[in-house]
């Protein structure tokens, strides 16, 4: 069967976004120095349509984020900025524009009914209403095989891992302290995962933690 994975960038104090996120700063404040080990990269640069950047450490690992992935899932509020169930204009096409990055089925965690969007350059963002299960079982008939990617944001994690439902946790650390913010370990209540540590990673500004997810107690 095909894994959920799950790679995220995470600061030293926890937080994998800042305080106050808005449609100006929807990382929150100073939550884009999360990403900065990343955008840097020209692994990540060539999917965005960028050209440029380094080769270090951290390419292969920006690579391996992308292998083998054949669909998504993520949160409500990590699809774009208009809460609840207004989707702005009647458009509501998420953060990226018209031509996302992902290039697949993406599954959309929400409360409010939707039609599926479909975009440029294979991206088709369908909205879940009946449950995180659900929302998994969808992206692993679409992804046919290949494994399923949980973009985030930390609450949309959270659900998943408390539910047992995740394979693998990839944390890009950070050395950064934000104080504030989107916390990744918080609300998992008596089912704390139990990770075993595959591998560890030192790359410019960034180390990169491995783990295999196994249930809690």
């Amino acid at each position: 069967m095909s894994k959920l994975r799950c790679h995220i960038s995470i600061s030293l104090d926890g937080f994998v976004a800042g305080p106050n996120q808005s449609e100006e700063n929807p990382l929150g404040e100073r939550g884009e120095r999360l990403h900065d080990w990343a955008v840097s990269l020209a692994a990540w640069r060539e999917p965005h349509g960028e050209q440029g950047g380094e080769v270090n450490e951290s390419t292969r690992i920006m690579e391996e984020t992308l292998e083998n992935v054949g669909a998504g899932v993520m949160g409500r509020n990590m699809f774009g900025p208009v809460g609840g169930g207004d989707w702005g204009d009647g458009q509501g096409k998420g953060w990226w524009g018209d031509d996302p990055p992902y290039h697949n089925d993406v599954f959309i965690l929400t409360h409010y009914p939707r039609d599926p969007v479909e975009m440029e350059g294979g991206t088709t963002f369908h909205f879940v209403t009946d449950g995180i299960e659900r929302a998994l079982e969808l992206a692993r008939e679409a992804a046919n095989g290949r494994d399923v990617r949980l973009w985030g944001g930390a609450q949309a994690i959270q659900q998943y891992m408390a539910a047992g439902l995740l394979d693998e946790l990839e944390l890009h650390v950070v050395p950064v302290l934000l104080g504030d913010g989107e916390r990744l370990f918080d609300n998992l209540g008596d089912a704390e995962p139990q990770l075993e540590q595959v591998r560890a990673v030192d790359a410019p500004g960034v180390t990169h933690l491995k783990y295999r997810v196994r249930p809690g107690p």
